[in-house]
C-alpha cells in the first residue's frame, strides 16, 4: 500500500485525486449513455475502480465481517451514515451490482450528477413532496427488479454526533413493496477518518464493514421491520 504522507498539502493532493477520479468515470459514463452503449456491467467496473483508487490513495484499509450473510440475489442494504467516505467504502465491501438512493442536490452537480442518473442512481427529494418521493421509490424498485441491489441510509442524512438518528420509512416501504429482504450493516471508522464538515481526506486508517443477518420483509408490519434494523444498528454501533 502507498505510504501515506502527512501535512495539509498531502491531504489536499489526496482529496484532489478523489475529485479527479470521480470526473474520470463520470465523463465516459455520460458519453456512453449518449451513444446508447452504457451497460450495468460497464458502470459496475468503473465504480469498483473508482472506489479502489480512492481508498488506496488515501491509505484506507477496509475489512468485512459477516459477508456470508449477503445472498446472491438483490437486497436492500441499510446502514448508518457518518461520512462522505461511506460511499467508496460500500463499493469496496458490498458484493454484486450496487446502486444508491441519494439526495437530489447531488444530481445537480455538472457532469457528475448526470453520470449518476445515467448509471442508475436514484434521486430522492427531501422537500417532503410525496409525489416525488413515490417516483423515487418506484425508480429504486425498477433497479432492484433489474438484478441490482440498492443501498439506503435510513437516517436520511449523515449523523453529526455519531449517534443513530431516527429512521425514515421510505426505504422500508420500498423493501416491503418490492418484497426485497434487507441486509443491515454498520460502517465503523468512516466518521473518524472524514467527519461531517471536513472536505479533506485524512492520513489513512482502517474501516470495518459488518453485515448482519438477512431481515425478511414479506408479510411483516413496517414498524416491526424498522425495529429489527434499528436494533441491529444500535447494538453494533454501541
Amino acid at each position: 500500500m502507498r505510504a501515506v504522507g502527512f501535512g495539509l498539502l498531502d491531504r489536499v493532493l489526496r482529496t484532489g485525486y478523489a475529485y479527479g477520479k470521480t470526473l474520470a468515470i463520470s465523463v465516459p459514463t455520460v458519453v456512453d449513455a449518449g451513444l446508447g452503449r452504457l451497460t450495468r456491467e460497464r458502470c459496475d467496473r468503473r465504480l469498483a475502480d473508482w472506489s479502489a483508487g480512492i481508498l488506496e490513495q488515501a491509505g484506507i484499509e477496509v475489512t468485512t465481517e459477516g459477508l456470508a450473510n449477503v445472498p446472491a440475489h438483490p437486497v436492500v442494504f441499510m446502514s448508518n451514515h457518518a461520512s462522505h467516505l461511506d460511499v467508496p467504502v460500500l463499493y469496496a465491501a458490498c458484493p454484486g451490482s450496487l446502486r444508491m438512493v441519494a439526495k437530489a442536490e447531488l444530481f445537480k452537480v455538472p457532469v457528475w450528477g448526470r453520470a449518476m442518473r445515467d448509471a442508475g442512481f436514484v434521486s430522492v427529494d427531501r422537500s417532503g413532496d410525496r409525489g416525488r418521493a413515490k417516483r423515487a421509490m418506484e425508480a429504486a424498485g425498477e433497479i432492484i427488479r433489474s438484478g441490482t441491489s440498492v443501498w439506503i441510509a435510513p437516517e436520511g442524512t449523515r449523523t453529526r454526533d455519531g449517534k443513530l438518528n431516527k429512521l425514515k420509512r421510505g426505504g422500508f416501504r420500498l423493501a416491503i413493496e418490492t418484497r426485497t429482504p434487507i441486509v443491515p450493516m454498520v460502517l465503523l471508522g468512516t466518521g473518524e477518518l472524514l467527519p461531517p464538515g471536513s472536505r479533506l481526506l485524512g492520513e489513512g486508517g482502517r474501516v470495518t464493514v459488518r453485515f448482519g443477518r438477512l431481515i425478511p420483509v414479506e408479510g411483516r408490519a413496517e414498524d416491526e421491520v424498522i425495529a429489527d434494523v434499528r436494533r441491529y444498528l444500535e447494538s453494533n454501533l454501541a
